[in-house]
């Protein structure tokens, strides 16, 4: 299987890995990558946290320069969008050719859910999916600017964090009662609140947007119910993402919430594995398919397609994992608690001060965990979760937290 011809559709973190795991693994058969953009493979963390904050620049994000694409042989096709599926031929279709392969790996990601209102308004829109768009709202990141948010997420409230380190005025409007709500639950969420109200971040909770207009100075007003219209220089729209499924689709491909896969990435064809945001996955641990749009799953997605594609017996069991840098704030947080959800959340640590773990449970099971500012808990965190625990000594701060 060495020698067989490989093409991979996707521009980021799980099609990176997946080239560089198989070249590293020994396949020295051709290897083919397109992506939409102008950029060789890049991460996303990086556009919301780096540089925005002035940390990396446009070449930090790449995980290979061009260079090495060259020197191990992949052909790397950029600005190159594949327009459809030839399952019986085995063949991508793109505007200028036809590529034939042995393996295809779909990794084509996902946008940004676009909002009509702000669309249509006139007014200056931001969204933030692609390397241009981090650099471009990098510049509208200015001392006094005022910087309006749609939506309370991980994208904005990141958002708003560069812009206040950078002096902007901002207000986030957010239509749950608080930001990250469906995710942490109220206890946790209540916590991110409080710390970009304590930045000096306009945060408006359990609004309702009716209009976006452009002023006359060029500038965007948003109206909403209940409440005077606030304007802003520059509005970032951040309400989550909608998955590129529409290629695996056209070529009859499982859909369901993604592309449906199995534990070791195969979609419904034999020839076809699927990685990454866009990739529904039978989780062998979880007994349930898990879609996660989130740095981590790209990258062992990856690694463990690329052992599939060469015949090797591996499968996608890792938990769910994603980090998050918001003003002095660092988090991590691993597990999924899934459509059954979970019955509490209980809280170790200090608060006040932002370093604490919280454990998210149903009955007995830790069915998620997170350290904030607590790096050493992360050990600790990887190793409860999944488990059934004593409650009662989860909930006891005198229990060293070893010993649960």
């Amino acid at each position: 299987m060495s020698s067989d011809r490989i093409v991979v559709v996707g521009g980021g973190l799980a099609a990176a890995t997946f080239v560089t795991r198989l070249r590293e693994l020994g396949h020295d058969g051709p290897v083919s990558v397109f992506t939409d953009e102008p950029y060789p493979p890049y991460e996303r963390p990086p556009l919301s946290k780096d540089i925005l904050l002035d940390k990396a620049g446009p070449e930090d994000p790449l995980v290979h320069d061009l260079a090495w694409y060259r020197e191990h042989d992949v052909e790397l096709r950029t600005s190159s969008r594949v327009l459809s599926l030839e399952r019986s031929d085995r063949i991508v279709i793109t505007k200028d050719d036809a590529v034939p392969y042995d393996t295809l790996l779909l990794a084509p990601g996902a946008r940004s859910r676009r909002m009509a209102m702000a669309d249509d308004s006139g007014a200056p829109i931001a969204y933030l999916r692609t390397l241009e768009d981090s650099l471009a709202l990098r510049k509208q990141l200015r001392e006094g600017v005022r910087i309006g948010i749609v939506g309370g997420g991980w994208i904005g409230l990141e958002v708003a964090a560069a812009a206040r380190i950078h002096g902007a005025e901002v207000t986030i409007f957010e239509s749950a009662e608080q930001p990250l709500l469906h995710v942490l639950g109220a206890q946790v969420a209540q916590l991110f609140a409080g710390l970009h109200r304590d930045h000096g971040v306009d945060l408006r909770t359990s609004v309702t947007i009716s209009r976006i207009e452009r002023t006359a100075a060029g500038h965007a007003l948003v109206h909403l119910e209940d409440a005077e219209p606030v304007e802003c220089d520059q509005l970032v729209v951040g309400i989550g993402a909608e998955l590129n499924t529409e290629l695996a689709s056209a070529a009859g491909l499982s859909i369901d919430d993604g592309i449906r896969a199995d534990a070791h990435l195969w979609t419904n064809d034999p020839h076809i594995l699927t990685a990454g945001d866009v990739a529904n996955v039978d989780h062998p641990v979880l007994g349930r398919p898990v879609r996660v749009e989130h740095w981590d799953t790209a990258k062992k997605h990856g690694a463990v397609a690329a052992r599939t594609a060469l015949g090797q017996d591996a499968v996608a069991d890792a938990l769910p994992y994603f980090f998050t840098d918001q003003y002095d704030l660092g988090m991590e947080y691993l597990g999924s608690p899934g459509p059954d959800g979970f019955d509490q959340v209980i809280i170790r640590g200090d608060t006040a001060n932002l370093q604490f773990t919280a454990w998210w449970l149903r009955g007995d099971e830790i069915v998620a965990g997170m350290q904030a500012n607590d790096w050493d808990a992360m050990d600790q965190v990887r190793r409860l979760v999944g488990t059934r625990i004593d409650v009662e000594r989860l909930g006891n701060k005198q229990v060293d937290l070893s010993t649960v």
